[in-house]
Formats: structure tokens, sequence, C-alpha cells
């Protein structure tokens, strides 16, 4: 496996980030023609968060077009910026919202802080927009986090997960390429699985940790029955960004191993330049 730092790649995490193609300057030609297969395919509206609170309707009809039918939240309160605007939306005409493009938002992402000091109000708005899915993004520690930090918070969405669990949905945890470096020796991602009850938290997997040489289908078949979902990017030998099936990922073994893992929902989770070329080779799998 390549080890790499901490510091390096949440340098590298907010430079990706910032990179991020603007929606609206794509040509409308970039998106025609294309369909998704018969697997319900959906996007991370965090791609799009600088258009999705200034043009709503705009931004779900063009992805909508190419055929994605789910779309996964990042919360207005949590996150702010461009998703600010939907922070005054009721969740229930933001439901309806996502209903009149023609796409269901079964899950959304919120940060720890969210999850514990603000957990009653969040399940209330999950269960008005009618998620399934509440899902830890990260846990906010930065490079200076320690394993024991790392384990306490694991011990925080423990908690919060029951409750979410008692409201009828599920909690999750969503990796960054921070918890597949170690720490005291120790694989993170490992150690927070062996905390994390298997039952309360399940586990939302970004392939993008394929650049430190671990493959999401090596855990779905470990570790069967603990995950709800995967964003979905592919990269080259270069670890430059590619559309999927254009890069290194054996996008067969994935889906096999993650449909015997229990993986219910998949988001295409890269520039939106990709989204065409990703939906026609996922279409002929």
């Amino acid at each position: 496996m390549t080890h790499v730092s901490r510091r390096h790649f949440i340098q590298k995490s907010a430079l990706a980030a910032g990179a991020t193609i603007a929606l609206s300057q794509l040509p409308k030609e970039l998106f025609a023609g294309a369909k998704l297969a018969d697997m319900p395919l959906g996007f991370q509206t965090w791609v799009v968060k600088d258009q999705i609170g200034k043009d709503f309707a705009g931004t779900t009809k063009m992805l909508s077009d190419l055929g994605y039918t789910l779309a996964e939240m990042c919360s207005p309160k949590g996150y702010g910026g461009g998703f600010e605007p939907l922070g005054k939306v009721k969740p229930s005409e933001l439901k309806k919202m996502f209903s009149d493009a023609g796409m269901k938002c079964p899950s959304c992402h919120f940060g720890l802080k969210e999850l514990t000091d603000d957990l009653d109000s969040r399940i209330e708005w999950s269960k008005e927009l009618g998620l399934e899915h509440m899902v830890c993004s990260s846990f906010g520690l930065g490079e200076k986090g320690t394993l024991k930090d790392y384990l306490d918070a694991s011990d925080k969405l423990n908690k919060a997960g029951e409750k979410i669990k008692k409201a009828g949905m599920q909690a999750g945890f969503h990796n960054h390429s921070v918890e597949f470096t170690s720490l005291d020796g120790k694989l993170i991602w490992e150690e927070m699985m062996k905390k994390l009850d298997g039952d309360l938290v399940k586990m939302q997997f970004q392939t993008e940790v394929i650049n430190l040489g671990y493959k999401a289908s090596t855990y779905f078949n470990k570790y069967p029955g603990r995950f709800i979902s995967a964003h979905l990017s592919d990269w080259t030998a270069a670890k430059e960004q590619a559309p999927v099936g254009k890069g290194v990922i054996d996008w067969k073994e994935f889906f096999a191993a993650g449909k015997a893992a229990g993986v219910k929902y998949y988001y295409v989770e890269m520039e939106p330049a990709t989204f065409k070329d990703s939906a026609e080779y996922i279409k002929q799998l």
C-alpha cells in the first residue's frame, strides 16, 4: 500500500474540491444522449454546490435528463455556502422539488457536531425530507487528530446512530483518504470499524482511496452487511480523476462485491465534465 502523510491528503482534498467545474459553465451538449443502467444511480450535491442553491430546478433537471434518479444532499444548516439558500426551504418542499425533477433524495451528509449537539432537530428535518440515511461526512479532526480522537468520535456516532435508528433511519459514516492512513501503526479506518456498532452505523465507501492502494471491493468482501452506499470516482495510474471506466478501478468487481455486501445506493462524486462518459460506461456493464 502507498503511505503518505495526512497533511498531504488534507491539502490535496481541499485543492480537488476547489477545482470542481461549474456546472453552469459546461455546454449542454456534454450532457446529451447518456442514460444510466437499470440500477438507480445518484450524484452527490457537493459537486454542484455553487449552482444548486442558485438554480435548483435547472441544476437538477440537467442531471435528471442524464438519467440520474438519486441525489444525496449536504445539510444546508451544517454546510452553509452554496447550500445555505436551501436552508430556508421547508424539507417537505425540498422533497417535492427533487420529486418534480424526477429524483429521490434518500441520503444527506451532516457534520458530527450536527449529529451530537443538534441531533433532535436534524432528525426531524431528515424525516420530513424523507431520508433513509443520515451520513456523518467527517469527524473534522484534521491533521492533529489522534487515534483516540477517532475512537472517541466513533463512540459519539454510535450514540447518535442509536437515536437515528429509533427514528426509523440509518446512520452512516463517509470515509476520506485520511481514514486510510495510519496512526500508532494502525489503519484508522480498520480501528473505527472495530469501534463502530455495525448495526447502528453503516459505512459509505469513497473509492478515491484507490490512490492509496485500497480497493472498495476488498472491504465489501471483508465486511459484508456493513455498507449502505458508495461514492464513485475513477482515477488513472497517475492519480488523475477520470470518468468511471476510464481509470484503474475494476468496476465489474466493484459492483459485484457491493451487491453482495448490501450496498444500496451509488453516488457519483466527480467533476461534472465526467458525468456523461461515466453514465455511458455504467449503462453497458
